[in-house]
């Protein structure tokens, strides 16, 4: 990425802005502005986030909003209720409360005197739902969004299920809220009340992961923030954007298939980050990209930004499987429409350990049991391309699936969208889960994964009206991958693996299954997408470009790591993250952080009641004679009954503990 320093017009940032809320409460805000925004108002763009802007999102704000402030925009980088330096208590994630508070953030924003009146939300992950959420709410003053790595469908496609199965990565994002909430506001904002603030929160936020737990059915807690629910309900401007290594790119397609308002999509190869600094590379000018953005629907200039393609997507080549990658080969592709007329479905047939193009008939039923430890090498559900997070080689997993390849492919074949699998199914439990990878086999034998599914075969029907499966009974079942976009290449093999159990992606089973598949009936369906020559003609992304970094020392540097080892004796596995910023200190407010994860997840092959993960995050902010510190730990196991949560909570200030709380809670299994 470019640093740039000079723009077209000059900038200020403002820190200690409070905005005033009817109800009394006040929240925190960063401004970045031009100087002259008050005899030349400039349009908004908010950020609204509960990751504490003065350090939590700090590095990447000072690569973004500057920038855009300097192209003549107000960046609002606002403290959610209860968060960083804002009054109040957060009580969980994306509730009313908040998309509330953003209407009248909004209202504040457009009528302040720097302001046009004319707002647009920007926002990645959290930010990237709220900003879907508020659009639904339809504030006057909001024209446009770019909604980044985010979701219309909090249940089927977020980070608590994946076709009704547990992901693992809940536990590890409720430790990381626990973590955050559990951090003190800034007294060089807030003043002698830090401490009362402080308090209030660690008593008030709770233990959220216990509260979605209970909730294990598609219900109205999550139907709330879903906007699938009601597609009509956005009108203002959305620009979708994601990347193929995100958990976060399929409801790009589902906006743009089922939203009216004016829209687009962008798909490139990245992890979970904005895509001016995105990993894997290449990054791209995605900055230059929203100022197109903006000043079509924020200033009313033609910037032609919405005569050019509905879709733009990476389209990957085959690369050796990784768990990182500074960058990964391909080429843009684009779709005038989405779903695209051009895109044509491809079957393929399982048969006993092969993949065959078209319809076979009826053949022999194949089974698996699987053991628990399949799916080490899946990498996170949510990765952010950085400390060997994504999935690597399949090989490891070989032994413990039903293998299903291509003949070596005669030519290539580009895959744009979802692929879905119909299998005739059976288990011998009452509940038990199929996970499905896609994966292309390269002549020298290694495995990459391409995408995956999983589901919870209780859920074949319905996410809100699961039912017990008749053991030994065959099912239709449908299973949806998540979307991708890659060419297989010719000479290489295309593979189905197909297991009961996907550690640690996914909770286990109750009980361990046994997966009957019937061969011949069981079908592959491939959205194929024809090459074409209009695909080279495509204008190139300019360079990434960004604001000057954030001034950081680094006092001591950190040491993360991510290891898998195996008990030889008991097949115990142990997989093991160790995440740690190092000691620095943030130069420009004299703050001083150190932040560490030890997460640990461990499991026998046969037996998934042994499963079991801890996850202890430690923070520490300090500035002079103020030092504070949290510590927090939450472990999740479970029988064939219950899930079990205990988790502790730890305040210090100058090293004496001036909080705990302890949590010891059982939650009923619901066919999960």
């Amino acid at each position: 990425m470019r640093t740039v320093t000079e723009f077209p017009r000059k900038i200020e940032m403002r820190d200690d802005v409070l905005i005033p809320l009817s109800d009394g409460t006040k929240l925190a805000a960063r401004i970045w502005l031009p100087v002259d925004a008050t005899s030349d108002p400039v349009p908004a763009v908010l950020e609204y986030l509960p990751y504490r802007r003065r350090d939590g999102t700090a590095d990447r704000d000072a690569l973004t909003h500057p920038y855009v402030a300097g192209h003549g925009y107000a960046c609002v980088r606002v403290d959610i209720r209860g968060t960083g330096d804002s009054d109040g208590i957060l009580l969980g994630e994306y509730l009313k409360q908040e998309q509330d508070d953003a209407l009248e953030v909004i209202d504040w924003i457009a009528r302040q005197p720097w302001c046009t009146g004319s707002v647009g939300m920007i926002g990645i992950s959290w930010g990237g739902f709220n900003g879907l959420q508020v659009a639904a709410r339809r504030p006057k003053a909001l024209k446009a969004i770019v909604t980044i790595a985010s979701t219309d469908d909090r249940y089927a496609d977020d980070i608590h299920f994946m076709g009704g199965c547990l992901l693992g990565d809940k536990l590890s994002w409720g430790s990381t809220i626990f973590s955050i909430n559990a951090a003190p506001p800034d007294p060089a904002i807030v003043g002698e009340r830090w401490r009362e603030m402080w308090l209030e929160r660690l008593e008030g936020d709770g233990l959220w992961f216990v509260e979605w737990l209970k909730h294990q059915r598609r219900d109205a807690f999550y139907k709330h923030g879903s906007v699938c629910e009601d597609y009509d309900a956005i009108q203002c401007a959305v620009y979708a954007v994601g990347g193929w290594a995100d958990g976060y790119s399929n409801a790009i397609f589902r906006l743009l298939k089922n939203l009216k308002c004016p829209r687009k999509g962008l798909v490139g190869p990245w992890a979970h980050r904005y895509p001016h600094f995105g990993l894997p590379g290449p990054e791209i000018g995605f900055l230059q990209e929203c100022l197109r953005w903006w000043d079509q629907w924020l200033k009313g200039k033609d910037t032609g930004i919405m005569k050019e393609p509905m879709l733009r997507a990476w389209m990957e080549e085959p690369i050796a499987p990784k768990p990182s990658y500074a960058e990964k080969p391909g080429r843009w592709v684009a779709e005038e429409s989405w779903p695209s007329p051009r895109i044509k479905t491809q079957p393929w047939s399982l048969v006993e350990g092969r993949l065959v193009e078209g319809e076979q008939p009826k053949g022999a039923v194949l089974s698996i049991k699987s053991p628990q430890t399949v799916g080490l090498a899946s990498g996170n559900w949510c990765p952010y391309g950085v400390g060997n997070d994504m999935s690597f080689d399949q090989r490891m997993e070989a032994g413990g699936s039903l293998i299903f390849d291509t003949a070596p492919l005669a030519q290539d074949i580009e895959v744009l969208g979802a692929p879905t699998l119909d299998l005739e199914i059976a288990a011998d439990k009452p509940n038990a889960f199929v996970a499905c990878t896609l994966c292309e086999v390269l002549p020298d034998g290694a495995v990459r994964r391409i995408t995956y599914g999983l589901l919870n075969l209780t859920h074949r029907e319905s996410h809100e009206h699961p039912t017990a499966l008749e053991p030994g009974r065959f099912y239709q079942v449908s299973l949806r991958l998540c979307e991708a976009g890659q060419r297989f290449a010719a000479g290489n093999r295309i593979r189905i693996a197909l297991s009961s159990a996907y550690w640690i992606t996914a909770w286990p089973s109750p009980e361990a299954a046994t997966l009957s598949v019937r061969a011949g009936s069981s079908r592959l369906s491939l959205p194929v997408r024809p090459k074409r020559a209009e695909d080279a003609k495509l204008a190139p992304f300019p360079p990434s470009e960004g604001s000057a970094p954030l001034r950081k020392t680094v006092l001591e540097a950190g040491a993360p790591h991510r290891t898998i080892s195996t008990d030889v004796g008991t097949g115990g596995t142990l997989f093991q993250r160790v995440d740690d910023t190092g000691l620095f200190r943030i130069e420009d407010i004299d703050l001083t952080i150190r932040i560490t994860r030890d997460h640990r997840s461990t499991i026998l092959p046969d037996d998934p009641t042994s499963a079991r993960t801890v996850t202890h995050w430690k923070r520490s902010y300090g500035r002079g004679d103020w030092q504070v510190s949290a510590e927090s730990r939450i472990m999740l196991t479970s029988d064939r009954e219950n899930f079990k949560v205990t988790a502790t909570l730890d305040a210090f200030e100058g090293g004496r503990r001036i909080f705990s709380k302890n949590w010891d809670e059982t939650v009923r299994r619901d066919l999960v």
